[in-house]
């Protein structure tokens, strides 16, 4: 292999790594964002997420001439299946995401978030045969067992916290297998997510409870910018998903909810019980072990990965 051929791969790496870190950073601080679209109730918001997303994506494709490479992906059954299952994916996330948000339930997001590293990295293993060290063994079991403990202490398990980091994990592992680009790809969902959304608004409106029209311009100008806010850091994840590998794809996620804590704990000011105190502090020493593991091998991460580009 040429040295050449060598700094390729990790030139990707290296951008895969940013990209990640600047979609987990928005991530994070988006839960200021949401309740200012209130009184738009979540099925709303999300709605509006997923026409204003296609409305600016369209645009970008358009300026971008790639209008030819999604007319591809829409042709390729293996392409627009595995995309359709993403759509449906990210929107569930999404759906409750915004439902958090919005609801007082942010801690339950932010644990959501931390557990889905962990998830990514299981992914990595059982589906890509990416090789874990016994130390991150170790961590992953530290990871369940603190869902074992929740679902113990609290007396019902951490369902909201579990179904974001799955359908997350599984939305990555799914993008990887599609391998499309991330414009291409992030366009294609939103488009086959676009009738159920106008469905739904329309519904509202024939009911008089579509709040577009009826809170002012602001509030109207609000819901529209959830588009780029929507669109801009998933288009950062999916040109990191298709670069870097899923473990650490993983590692980059910690932010995301370490920042959504601190906005849930201290803006939000929602209650921290012992027992889920306790659960968070499972969770954080698994991914600081995960973390540590990781930092002392970083060097073998590029050498042994060679993303899969189109």
């Amino acid at each position: 292999m040429t040295s050449a051929s060598v700094r390729e791969p990790r030139t990707e790496v290296a951008k895969g790594t940013i990209y990640g870190f600047s979609a987990y950073l928005i991530w994070g601080i988006v839960p200021i964002y949401w309740p200012k679209l209130q009184p738009a109730r979540p099925l709303e918001i999300l709605s509006h997420r997923i026409i204003w997303s296609l409305v600016f994506l369209i645009g970008v494709i358009v300026i971008q001439k790639k209008s030819d490479r999604v007319i591809s992906i829409l042709r390729n059954r293996r392409q627009i299946g595995l995309l359709a299952l993403a759509s449906v994916l990210i929107a569930v996330n999404w759906g409750l995401f915004i439902w958090c948000s919005v609801n007082g339930h942010l801690l339950d997001s932010s644990l959501g978030y931390f557990i889905t590293p962990l998830v990514s990295v299981g992914f990595g293993v059982v589906f890509f045969k990416e090789k874990l060290r016994t130390i991150q063994w170790v961590a992953l079991s530290i990871a369940a067992g603190a869902v074992v403990y929740l679902t113990i202490a609290m007396a019902k398990a951490p369902t909201v916290a579990i179904a974001l980091a799955f359908t997350f994990g599984i939305y990555g592992y799914v993008k990887k297998l599609a391998n499309v680009d991330a414009i291409e790809s992030l366009t294609v969902e939103t488009l086959l997510l676009a009738p159920v959304a106008l469905g739904y608004l329309a519904w509202l409106a024939s009911k008089g409870e579509n709040t577009f029209f009826a809170h002012g311009v602001t509030h109207s100008m609000w819901l529209a910018s959830a588009g780029v806010v929507t669109a801009i850091p998933l288009l950062m994840f999916g040109a990191a998903a298709i670069r870097v590998p899923l473990s650490t794809l993983g590692m980059l996620q910690y932010l995301g909810p370490t920042l959504q804590y601190f906005i849930g704990l201290y803006m939000f000011n929602e209650i921290m019980s012992p027992a889920r105190f306790h659960g968070f502090v499972i969770t954080w020493v698994a991914l600081i072990i995960l973390s540590i593991d990781g930092w002392r091998h970083r060097s073998s991460v590029t050498k042994d990965f060679v993303p899969d580009m189109d």
